[in-house]
């Protein structure tokens, strides 16, 4: 018997017939830093003004790392951040909702009952 995905969750193959935007990591050369370009698809985010994304990287300021509108109506921002770690985040949309990343490397159950996506660097 076929499990049906839950109500309101998006599918393996509709992510891959949306072209979600992957994340993307840039090691560089002369620091132990990585550069992660954090996005979010239009799909995700419907009719937003406002996409933060939160988490370890930013002392889970709410308003410290703001995204981008980019023209497809998607939003994306580029971090920097250390090698060797993990760090949990998740987005916020409009200041109300939050959503985790489609593709993150791994999630992890956070105390609030959900879990946050988690980027390794």
């Amino acid at each position: 018997m076929k499990k049906e995905p839950a109500k309101g969750k998006v599918t393996k193959k509709e992510e891959m017939s949306m072209n979600v935007p992957r994340m993307k990591k840039q090691y560089l050369k002369n620091r132990p830093n990585c550069k992660v370009t954090f996005c979010l698809c239009k799909e995700a985010v419907r009719d937003a003004s406002k996409v933060t994304v939160v988490g370890d990287f930013n002392g889970w300021d709410e308003n410290a790392t703001p995204l981008k509108k980019q023209k497809d109506g998607g939003f994306s921002v580029t971090v920097e951040i250390e090698c060797g770690k993990e760090y949990r985040f998740r987005y916020l949309i409009d200041g109300q909702r939050w959503e985790n990343d489609w593709n993150a490397d791994r999630y992890s159950a956070n105390p609030f009952g959900n879990e946050d996506s988690v980027v390794m660097a």
